[in-house]
């Protein structure tokens, strides 16, 4: 590891580097730059943001004409922004890189990037910058068409105190694979319904629509060593030893639905619908892809417009009764790596500014700048800066869901197939996982009919 005299002279060095490849130009009249971003969850990730458009106008003389949308509205806004020729000259969104980006890299779509991160290359951490080496089919080349900017990871979540009420400790919980989550289903849930509570184990997203249903699954898949694709982006998940593991998968993860652990209602869930089962106490443990969960509590505790009753609770909730950790150990005894996905900005080739739009990119992602971002959403998003992920925010010890994410990282983290090969994002859209585990679930078909149906759709899918 550098030391922290080195760190510092690296970091200014590249400073100096950035500074010079984007030198300011004087902005002419009226000189206005397109950004388009996702609203944030919390207001102080939206000031962040604020903060770095004034400071990037009081440089630049450029007006930053900013709008922000919801998740699901920047996307379909940009769609057919991209596709009418007219897109903004920066977007962000925060599943740009689930749907669309891979895409519109391949399609030429995409202004190449390496000139705003090669400066920056050595500040980020190991991984998130290989997700957005993505092909450019047009130009037939690969190189960085998209940015970094912070990363979601895989969390479980459980109540200590409903933990306590079924007559466990956190001592008691195994970290083995099966013996994990037959705790919470027959233990964890059988001690409180002999109570006479109707609680559930787990809240498990199983629902073709929800997106917590792709992520959770690709972890069960993970846990069984299951490669989708190799680093060409190749579908490997047919070769035998994927196809046994995926069956295997699938059998596990639509067992908490069939065997009653999880809310019947589970298999129709929105996003939001495992949170919300959680926060009511219809489940003692939820496995959800951001710490939000605990942010929420966060969030109320710190808010102007709370009573005073509803902060006491959460900061109660907050630092005793809810606790984050990482996933089981997977079945064969090694550990699991956390699942990443790194949510990505883009500079479109339509932009109309483009050489502002890298500018205000490379600003944006100068630490000064990000780092507060990424902080702003508290904790919700983690970061892809080695000092970012360093700084007393994660690691002051002060903060426990905050220094869980931060173990997890530690431990190590891998990404998605759709970053190795693009029309992963279509499969992931029509959530083929979610289906496979329904047919079991719900239909009672085999795992292993359910895992040849999921190929099999998925090579039709890539053959177009």
């Amino acid at each position: 590891m550098l030391s922290m005299i080195t760190g510092r002279l690296v970091a200014a060095a590249s400073t100096v580097v950035l500074a010079t490849a984007f030198a300011s130009a004087p902005a002419s009249a009226q000189e206005k730059l397109q950004v388009w971003w996702t609203k944030a969850f919390y207001p102080s990730e939206d000031q962040a943001l604020k903060n770095v458009v004034e400071k990037f106008e009081k440089k630049t003389g450029v007006k930053v004409d900013i709008s922000l949308f919801s998740p699901e509205d920047v996307v379909t806004k940009s769609v057919s922004a991209v596709e009418a020729g007219t897109p903004p000259d920066v977007g962000f969104g925060l599943t740009y890189d689930f749907r669309v980006t891979g895409k519109w890299a391949f399609e030429g779509k995409l202004e190449d990037l390496t000139d705003v991160l090669t400066p920056i290359k050595d500040q980020y951490l190991p991984g998130p910058l290989s997700t957005t080496m993505l092909k450019n089919g047009k130009a037939n080349k690969t190189a960085y068409y998209a940015a970094p900017v912070e990363m979601q990871l895989m969390h479980i979540n459980y109540w200590i105190d409903m933990l306590a009420d079924a007559g466990f400790k956190e001592s008691d919980i195994p970290n083995g694979w099966k013996p994990f989550w037959d705790f919470w289903c027959d233990k964890v849930q059988g001690a409180l319904r002999a109570k006479g509570q109707r609680t559930f184990g787990i809240g498990h997203p199983a629902s073709v629509q929800a997106s917590d249903t792709v992520y959770s699954f690709h972890m069960f898949m993970n846990a069984y060593n299951v490669q989708v694709v190799d680093d060409a982006g190749n579908l490997m998940l047919d070769k035998p030893e994927n196809k046994a593991g995926l069956a295997k998968a699938i059998a596990d993860y639509a067992n908490i639905v069939s065997r009653g652990c999880s809310p019947a209602s589970s298999v129709n869930w929105g996003d939001v619908d495992n949170n919300l089962n959680f926060a009511n106490k219809t489940t003692v443990l939820t496995h959800n892809a951001t710490i939000s969960i605990p942010a929420a509590q966060f969030d109320t505790m710190n808010k102007a417009e709370s009573t005073p009753e509803q902060k006491a609770a959460a900061k109660t909730n907050y630092y005793e009764k809810i606790r984050t950790r990482g996933f089981p150990d997977k079945p064969d005894g090694s550990k699991l790596p956390q699942l990443a996905a790194v949510k990505t900005a883009v500079v479109f080739t339509d932009s109309k500014n483009k050489a502002r739009a890298k500018e205000f990119l490379a600003f944006f992602l100068a630490e000064e700048n990000l780092t507060p971002y990424v902080e702003g959403s508290l904790g919700r998003w983690v970061p892809v800066m080695k000092k970012a992920s360093t700084a007393a925010f994660w690691t002051d010890g002060k903060d426990p869901h905050r220094a869980a994410v931060q173990k997890q990282v530690s431990e190590g983290i891998v990404f998605f197939p759709f970053t190795k090969n693009w029309k992963f994002t279509v499969i992931n859209a029509e959530n083929v996982w979610g289906r496979a585990a329904a047919r079991v679930a719900k239909d009672g078909v085999k795992p292993e009919e359910a895992a040849d149906e999921l190929i099999g759709r998925i090579k039709q899918i890539l053959a177009n």
